[in-house]
């Protein structure tokens, strides 16, 4: 059977993200849900101009409605196997987003994508939840290729992909359309041979 990129699927419709991931004592990512609206459109709102600077999606979440909406299309990707969408949760309190923003269960690749609380910057949170993420894509969900892209000058997101120890594969052009300009990414990317001769090491 042929997934939507055109790849065979072989035996992954037996592989789901997990619902809830532990990182470290006091940190957790867990799926979100619609009970989680209010609290993570205070964490966006309160945090809506530090993260403006390379989101693209701020000037469409102005209300709890809006994050519902987005929950809920969250929740949709989950149930179809093409995304997952965790909160950060430190002590229980939302700080910030992690997720897999596209998996192709083909070419057994997926790509990440966050943000915190400016106000949780510099303790290695994001770190530590992308490493937890991309360990439970290559030890539990069979894939072999992490992603990750971030605009070249968005400098702590190409710190933490360099960090990690991936790839960079290369700059797309114009890749992003940010409020009233097109930014440029670098591309970075780590496979789970890659992975796995790192932490043996």
């Amino acid at each position: 059977m042929a997934d939507r990129y055109g790849g065979s699927r072989e035996n992954s419709e037996n592989f789901r993200p997990a619902r809830q991931l532990h990182v470290e004592i006091g940190l957790d990512l867990r799926l979100v849900g619609e009970a989680d609206a209010e609290e993570l459109f205070s964490v966006v709102d309160s945090n809506r101009e530090y993260l403006r600077e390379w989101l693209p999606w701020l000037d469409a979440t102005n209300r709890i409605e809006d994050e519902t909406a987005f929950i809920s299309n969250c929740l949709e990707e989950y149930e179809k196997r093409e995304g997952v969408f965790y909160t950060i949760r430190l002590n229980g309190n939302i700080i910030g987003t992690i997720s897999l923003n596209w998996i192709d269960w083909g070419n057994k690749g997926a790509g990440v994508g966050y943000w915190l609380s400016e106000n949780q910057t510099g303790n290695g949170y994001v770190t530590k939840s992308c490493i937890r993420l991309m360990e439970h894509c290559f030890d539990d969900l069979n894939l072999h290729r992490f992603v990750l892209e971030a605009a070249i000058d968005n400098i702590p997101s190409c710190e933490i992909a360099e960090r990690i120890g991936m790839r960079l594969e290369g700059v797309t052009k114009d890749r992003e359309w940010l409020y009233d300009h097109y930014v440029d990414a670098k591309l970075y990317a780590i496979t789970k041979p890659e992975w796995d001769k790192k932490r043996a090491s």
